[in-house]
């Protein structure tokens, strides 16, 4: 039987230096577990468009095409700020989800025992905090047209159009549903029904899919701005939350500072199943390429190791061997060790990027 293929695309700024670290794992998974897999790289963002003069080449898009999972770092950077829209490195990410029809992200929003402290909220409020937004990805107001910068009259008028389908709000429904039942079997639908049109059939849709095909899943609906309020009052109170690409956009981020960084966060973005039975999926983390911090070995590799744990859940079937990636995780920040971004004016020295790699490569050896 033929590995498991898995297409990199590190991208831009730390993108290559969270990857190095999973490269790392992935290589002790094949000498230490005989887990291999058949890995390639290439280009995608800012880097892709240097070489290529497009963010993604359309033999890039091919391989991500091909391969059983995308695992990508991050994109753009402050040199590309100038380019015209259509070539900017976030377009490259924006045509990977669209052409694999990536319509569901999942986005864990966990806090970790030891980070408790470290979250703008009481500890007692986030502690043990361990919610999934699941957000639609391929449709919505950032894809609805008409879009674009008019004129009329005397002055500009910028138009985005927010557009759904009953298909596409149901596929996104069950996909949560499903999810749910994996978890505590409990799902929150938020929307903005009381002033828009998309918002009702948003709310109409998921409730039909309940009543008929997942009855069993506890559903309640509630308005976005009221979710973001409850998810800073008392956001235990979720598990898994289900919403538009917009409001997902913003209760993810939201959610994410929850735990008390960015660098923490993974996510999955699945499409529908290949052949062989497995969704189509990308995994990335949740941080950008914070250029800032890019070649100085100060950013943090947690949220692209645990986007490859995801990988490994959803993509392979190694439910095991990802929760033995997420328990090293765990044991490594229980132990003290620290990134810059996971520290306070108070706190020792920060280990590097490599330096937490390999804390976690030794917590996986530690628990064979």
């Amino acid at each position: 039987m033929a590995n498991p293929s898995l297409l990199i695309l590190a991208g831009d700024g730390i993108g290559p230096e969270v990857m190095a670290e999973v490269k790392k794992i992935i290589g002790w998974f094949g000498a230490r577990r005989g887990v291999t897999f058949d890995v390639s790289e290439d280009l995608v963002g800012g880097c892709a468009y240097d070489k290529h003069g497009t963010p993604l080449h359309d033999d890039t898009m091919a391989k991500a095409q091909a391969v059983d999972a995308v695992l990508l770092g991050a994109v753009g950077g402050p040199k590309y700020d100038t380019l015209d829209f259509s070539v900017k490195p976030e377009r490259g990410l924006l045509r990977l989800r669209k052409e694999m029809d990536l319509f569901s992200n999942l986005r864990p929003a966990q806090c970790f025992d030891a980070l408790a402290d470290f979250s703008s909220l009481k500890k007692e409020v986030v502690a043990g905090l361990d919610i999934v937004i699941v957000r639609e990805l391929t449709s919505g107001v950032y894809f609805g047209e008409p879009r674009g910068i008019f004129t009329e009259g005397n002055e500009r008028v910028g138009i985005n159009t927010q557009r759904y389908t009953e298909s596409e709000i149901a596929r996104v429904a069950r996909s949560a549903f499903e999810l749910a039942r994996k978890r505590s079997n409990k799902v929150c639908s938020m929307e903005k029904a009381n002033v828009m049109e998309s918002g009702i059939l948003w709310r109409e849709v998921v409730q039909e899919i309940h009543d008929k095909e997942y009855p069993d899943v506890a559903l309640s609906h509630m308005y976005a701005d009221a979710g973001a309020m409850q998810l800073c009052r008392w956001p235990k109170q979720f598990d898994v939350i289900v919403t538009d690409n917009l409001f997902g956009d913003l209760l993810s981020d939201m959610a994410a500072m929850l735990t008390g960084s960015l660098g923490m966060l993974p996510s999955a973005s699945l499409g529908l199943p290949m052949a062989n039975g497995r969704p189509k999926a990308l995994y990335e983390p949740v941080h950008g390429s914070a250029p800032d911090i890019a070649g100085t070995g100060k950013a943090n590799p947690i949220a692209c190791i645990l986007s490859f744990a995801m990988a490994l859940r959803y993509s392979f079937d190694l439910g095991d061997e990802a929760t033995r990636v997420e328990k090293a995780v765990e044991k490594v920040l229980a132990d003290g060790v620290r990134t810059a971004d996971l520290m306070g004016p108070e706190d020792g020295k920060a280990v590097s990027t490599s330096q937490m790699g390999d804390a976690v490569i030794a917590a996986l050896q530690a628990s064979v």
